[in-house]
């Protein structure tokens, strides 16, 4: 007490406090601000004036975005092996640790969060804990190498993919990038052995179209699903900007989670941002990000708010048409 009435009659100590406190307030502060990048307006989507919204960054890898039915967000930071919730109020809280690097999330008709892992690579459910278990960890006698997205349909089959792995030795091991089926009762299918980079999927909302997002291609490929898990031909659904060489040298499109609104339209997290497209794989636009996305998800109450993670940072954005309401993602 005696020190603080000595200090408040000295001018420069008196600032000393005032920087010292402004400091201080700057180092806890979580990374939050108000707005950062304003979007050109998508009809149907994204109105003139709308912001892209920073909620944090600072987090260990982002992946795995998934509404809860509370309106909040869960997320995956891989890296650091937990799962991290945004509440309907914008704060951050953690939501479960020890995850097994859990990547790609969803429901299945139980009402249990669904994983694919990359610790130790495979998929199963993950929450709530006391129902944990390991579905698949291997086709064909070989160990998945890094799975990373899934979506469940309305039977309880699970697609999703396998980006392999990028050889760091001339000798190392190969990669087996594919896309897998695990019917309902627990038989597993690889249903596409041609994608190089297969990475986010999803489900039409009718669930007659699986949608892959090929992290090294030029186009997201849709795939006819006929019964059983099995898929017909592939086609060119939509061809995504901003196709060019990375850090690498190597061609990409950055082409990575996948999300639909309630009007059908795919939304793409890739280099050049969110790209949108309507039901038949004509671009509408971009929605511009600080730093390229990783992944996305409509969640809120009313599924009118777009969340996009990527690089270590978390937005959202306030959009006209909600997310399919069918399913949680």
């Amino acid at each position: 007490m005696t020190l603080c009435l000595l200090m408040a009659n000295v001018p420069s100590a008196r600032n000393s406090l005032k920087l010292l406190s402004l400091a201080i307030a700057l180092a806890v502060a979580p990374s939050v601000r108000a707005d950062t990048t304003a979007i050109n307006p998508i009809a149907g989507v994204v109105t003139e004036g709308t912001k892209v919204e920073l909620i944090k960054d600072g987090f260990e890898g982002t992946e795995g975005p998934l509404a809860l039915p509370d309106g909040s967000l869960i997320f995956t930071e891989t890296r650091a092996n937990r799962i991290t919730q945004i509440a309907p109020d914008g704060s951050v809280h953690p939501f479960l640790d020890n995850t097994n690097g859990a990547n790609g999330l969803a429901f299945n008709k139980q009402g249990e969060i669904v994983a694919v892992q990359v610790l130790k690579p495979q998929l199963g459910v993950i929450y709530p804990t006391n129902k944990a278990k390991n579905w698949v960890g291997e086709f064909e006698g070989k160990a998945f190498q890094r799975p990373n997205d899934l979506t469940i349909n309305k039977r309880g089959g699970i697609y999703f993919t396998d980006i392999g792995v990028v050889p760091k030795e001339p000798n190392g091991e190969a990669a087996r990038p594919g896309v897998f089926y695990l019917t309902p009762d627990g038989a597993i299918k690889r249903v596409i052995s041609n994608i190089e980079r297969p990475n986010g999927v999803i489900l039409s909302a009718d669930e007659k179209t699986l949608y892959v997002a090929n992290t090294a291609g030029e186009y997201v490929l849709a795939y006819p699903v006929i019964n059983d898990g099995r898929l017909g031909p592939a086609r060119e659904f939509a061809k995504l900007g901003g196709y060019e060489k990375n850090e690498q040298g190597v061609l990409s499109s950055g082409a990575d989670g996948l999300a639909i609104d309630n009007r059908g339209r795919l939304y793409v997290a890739s280099n050049l941002g969110v790209q949108v497209f309507d039901a038949k794989g004509r671009a509408l636009g971009t929605i511009a990000l600080p730093q390229k996305p990783q992944n996305l998800a409509f969640a809120g109450k009313d599924k009118k708010t777009l969340y996009v993670v990527g690089r270590g940072a978390a937005y959202k954005i306030a959009v006209q048409t909600p997310g399919y309401l069918g399913r949680a993602k």
